[in-house]
């Protein structure tokens, strides 16, 4: 979008929130970079550049506005929208993969070489992954700097960087204020921490957002042990690559409350990257519920609680083993089932606030399992046996950054796996906005109900006028039923 200048001087001189994220506003004569709905008087449009990250915009030398701070903005929805190779690589930097695997890392996940990896997102987005992994460094180091007391020596290594002198001149070089200066000023605002060894902060969204079936779903199918609705809160326990973590996300009028307490400091930026994956943070809402409007019979639907989300997963295995535990049994045996595998084989955690036990297993850990201590009928065991191997070996990967096409046939090609579970997954693992359920039974009563095609390939072709997002028509589609998963626990 930033090579639209028209568009772009539109959006800025009405300071549309919608945008932030989409590009960066540059200032010739300041040399600073805003977001577009920075709260300043717009600059003239001959001293206005455009560019479409803020690693772009650093490597040109601007710093950040301290007014409208365009780090915290809502990542490019174009990510989780697409699966090409820029929009995978995109996902992993965001995960912290350059900071723990480096550049060839990176290349090796999505299969291309380091040199092919640097040319296609230096053509779309101005910055290679080293240029995008340092921007996102800058910013964890700023969110540790303002919500904890780290010396700043220790803030410098876990955000990631090699030394505290590159720290203290990429802070410098970004923000125009060394990081004891931030601290300075964090401390007269709103973002001192108010509990020693939680990191609190907000998660930014693209307005409307609606949490009844986001926090409703999540709650309502919430693993006892590993997940919990508290105090109008979702906690769960996240298994991190250096540690282990708690967080705690509540519904705000204009943004996610986060409150983090990790193990290791390290693992924030991952945290806070599946905090915003669990919630679909970067999504386009007016973008996609513009496109499902235009069908009469889902237009009332998205009129009456615009802006739903699709409730993600922490963890595409954790999530793989829920989905085949919970085939054809109502979402209280899926808990069940899933909770007791987290007894026998997930790690303890210590919860100060006392109703969080334990890790949700890994694959490796489930990989000697026995079959005959499941309650599973025999065919689901021999399913359930089957993922956890492939998982365990490497032979089948369900990450942010893998494609979802193949995902799907190598999902399929295991025993007992449906459309319903390959869907299921495709939708809430991987984030593929266009997933579809065309046989799931709360579906299918909502077709019933709203005159659509009962059966799932007449629906799956009525559905065709909904893509790219009819995973977000099945959120509405299954507001027809009086559900749990649609509204939010008291």
């Amino acid at each position: 979008m930033h090579t639209d200048t028209e568009r772009c001087v539109r959006a800025v001189q009405s300071k549309d929130a919608r945008f932030d994220g989409w590009f960066f506003t540059a200032v010739l004569t300041t040399r600073i970079y805003c977001r577009p709905s920075c709260p300043v008087v717009p600059p003239k449009v001959r001293n206005m550049t455009f560019y479409p990250s803020a690693a772009a915009c650093q490597q040109a030398g601007f710093r950040a506005c301290k007014r409208c701070r365009p780090d915290t903005s809502p990542g490019s929805p174009e990510w989780n929208a697409r699966a090409d190779s820029v929009a995978r690589a995109m996902r992993l930097i965001r995960d912290g993969v350059v900071d723990r695997e480096g550049v060839p890392g990176l290349a090796s996940r999505l299969g291309y070489s380091a040199r092919q990896i640097e040319r296609q997102l230096l053509a779309e987005l101005g910055a290679g992954p080293l240029a995008l992994a340092r921007a996102q460094r800058a910013q964890t180091a700023r969110l540790l700097i303002e919500t904890t007391t780290l010396p700043l020596a220790e803030v410098a290594f876990a955000a990631g960087f090699s030394s505290v002198r590159t720290f203290n001149e990429t802070v410098r070089e970004v923000f125009a204020l060394a990081p004891g200066e931030l601290r300075t000023r964090a401390a007269r605002g709103p973002l001192a921490p108010a509990t020693p060894g939680v990191i609190a902060l907000r998660l930014p969204y693209r307005a409307p957002l609606n949490p009844s079936n986001l926090f409703g779903h999540l709650a309502a199918t919430a693993v006892p042990g590993i997940e919990e609705w508290r105090d109008g809160a979702y906690r769960r326990t996240l298994t991190l690559p250096y540690g282990h973590g708690i967080v705690a996300l509540t519904p705000q009028p204009d943004h996610i409350a986060c409150r983090l307490s990790l193990a290791d400091p390290r693992d924030l930026t991952q945290a806070i990257s599946r905090c915003r994956w669990l919630l679909d943070l970067d999504a386009d809402p007016v973008a996609v519920d513009s496109q499902l409007r235009t069908d009469p019979l889902l237009a009332p639907l998205v009129d009456a609680g615009p802006g739903r989300r699709v409730p993600r997963t922490v963890d595409g295995a954790e999530f793989a083993v829920r989905a085949v535990l919970g085939q054809q049994v109502s979402t209280a045996a899926a808990r069940t089932h899933a909770a007791r595998l987290v007894t026998a084989h997930g790690v303890r955690v210590e919860d100060p606030e006392g109703g969080l036990t334990h890790l949700f297993p890994v694959p490796h850990a489930l990989a000697g399992l026995d079959p005959e201590s499941l309650a599973l009928p025999r065919t689901r065991r021999t399913t359930l046996t089957t993922l956890v191997a492939a998982l365990a070996d490497g032979t089948l990967r369900l990450g942010t950054d893998t494609d979802w096409e193949r995902a799907r046939a190598e999902l399929s090609a295991l025993p007992g796996f449906g459309p319903w579970t390959v869907e299921v997954i495709a939708m809430r693992a991987l984030g593929d906005p266009d997933a579809f359920l065309p046989t799931d039974l709360g579906i299918r009563r909502a077709a019933e109900r709203l005159g659509l095609p009962a059966t799932p390939a007449a629906l799956t072709a009525r559905a065709a006028d909904w893509r790219p997002w009819r995973a977000y028509a099945v959120q509405y589609l299954w507001t027809v039923d009086d559900h749990p998963i649609n509204h939010l626990p008291a």
